[in-house]
């Protein structure tokens, strides 16, 4: 069967294959074989220029990048891997041997093949392409995504700064904000998360079987192995890692996918306010045509879009948790379980680009009802006994909380009930009259300006 969105078993590369295509280019076997090929022909040549590896001399710089167009794969070559693969059953060699069978290309090196793959470990190759594959997928595709996301969200915080909305503590009528301070605290948490994330240090390690350099220094003892170690793998943009065992722990995996799941659980509670305000009638979507919210009711515009995202971030961070949890151990020196569980990284990153893809729709099909805000906030003018308490309490009114407990709690407040209290207070008549000016729709302290400042 031709595989197609229709056939495909995960709905990542079905259903939703469009708004995960780019991690393909990221996180797919093609991928990753491609990142093999480039680390194996960097060591190579790295090999070559080390001056005590007389055995390899200084590669022309014909040669040399020669060697690096080979790390531009194409699709037939990682075919050709595959099929190698399908007579070593080992992935990694097959990489090696589809090396050496193009260095007979370059008659210079021709005679050189057992430098390719030199005093390697598989997982030297492998924690170094995988880090190389999480290098570009937060830098070409997690990072501008998030970015795109938070200046929408900023924007509609700055357009809306000044929208009054009833607060809800417990569910329950509380102190007034603003439609924009409220979605300025989102943006406030996903810029701190994403500045997390892109912080997350990826590391690498090229250092033997154990993690010691056995076969390194067997062959050649009087070179600093670590040294150059750190600086090949600083050079592929990654941080050396000096202390391993077989494998590079994967602590720096954990770090990056639990900073990713912290943005997601906030995205996750933003997704639930808006299904919320929309639920009240805060918050509109503009209807699409043709769209259809029911099949059975017609009048149905439901918050789809934030239910999808979601669903999958509640998956994403699913896969995030496990890989997190998984990858840090391993048996004694290497076992094999972390193996299986690497080629998943993608599939967290589908989710996630799956759910803020419909995030952001979502969020271009919002239109705001001041309308019903207003007539909630004139609703509800018990949140003024929260001011006019305080003002109480700074002129040493007696009692002033259980004054106002004893006016407000459980009982209807209106406009007039809540003036007729003030005018009867014994405060100064500037603050008397303060009060009085006071609206549930204009007690919202500085949160204009905080939305502005976002």
């Amino acid at each position: 069967m031709h595989l197609s969105e229709l056939v495909a078993v995960s709905p990542i590369d079905g259903r939703y294959a469009a708004r995960t295509a780019p991690l393909r280019e990221v996180f797919s076997e093609y991928a990753l074989i491609r990142e093999r090929v480039r680390v194996e022909v960097r060591w190579f040549i790295a090999l070559a220029e080390h001056p005590d590896i007389t055995e390899l001399p200084p590669l022309p710089e014909k040669t040399k990048l020669g060697l690096l167009d080979l790390g531009e794969l194409s699709i037939e070559d990682a075919e050709a891997v595959k099929k190698i693969e399908r007579t070593t059953n080992h992935d990694v060699k097959a990489v090696e041997y589809f090396i050496k069978d193009k260095l007979m290309a370059f008659p210079e090196i021709a005679n050189k093949l057992e430098f390719v793959h030199f005093a390697c470990t598989s997982e030297d190759i492998n924690n170094l392409s995988y880090g190389c594959m999480l290098s570009n997928y937060r830098r070409n595709v997690l990072l501008p995504s998030l970015d795109a996301l938070i200046d929408k969200l900023r924007a509609f915080s700055h357009q809306h700064a000044a929208v009054p909305l009833l607060s809800r503590t417990h569910g329950q009528t509380a102190s007034p904000s603003t439609l924009g301070k409220e979605f300025a605290n989102v943006v406030a948490r996903l810029e701190r998360q994403r500045d997390t994330i892109s912080k997350v240090v990826l590391l690498g390690k090229i250092n033997g079987a154990v993690g010691n350099y056995n076969a390194h220094v067997a062959a050649y003892p009087s070179i600093d192995w670590p040294a150059f170690s750190n600086h090949f793998v600083s050079s592929l943009g990654l941080e050396f890692n000096p202390y391993t065992t077989q494998i590079e722990p994967h602590d720096c995996v954990a770090e990056l996918f639990d900073a990713v799941s912290r943005f997601n659980v906030t995205l996750i509670d933003l997704c639930r306010d808006t299904w919320g305000y929309i639920s009240l009638g805060y918050l509109s979507q503009k209807p699409v045509d043709g769209e259809i919210g029911s099949s059975t009711m017609p009048h149905k515009v439901n918050p789809i879009d934030f239910e999808n995202a979601e669903g999958n971030l509640g998956l994403a961070n699913a896969m995030f948790d496990h890989l997190s949890r998984k990858l840090p151990i391993s048996r004694w020196q290497r076992d094999l379980t972390d193996s299986t569980v690497l080629r998943n990284l993608g599939v967290g990153a589908g989710y996630t680009a799956i759910a803020i893809a419909s995030l952001e729709k979502g969020l271009g099909k919002l239109g705001v009802n001041e309308h019903a805000l207003a007539n909630d906030l004139n609703k509800a003018w018990e949140v003024l006994a929260e001011p006019i308490q305080t003002v109480m309490r700074r002129h040493d009114v007696p009692n002033a909380y259980e004054a106002l407990k004893s006016l407000t709690r459980g009982n209807t407040m209106d406009e007039q009930s809540i003036r007729n209290f003030i005018k009867e207070l014994k405060i100064p008549e500037d603050d008397k009259e303060r009060l009085l000016a006071l609206t549930p729709a204009t007690y919202v302290g500085l949160a204009k300006s905080l939305a502005e400042n976002i």
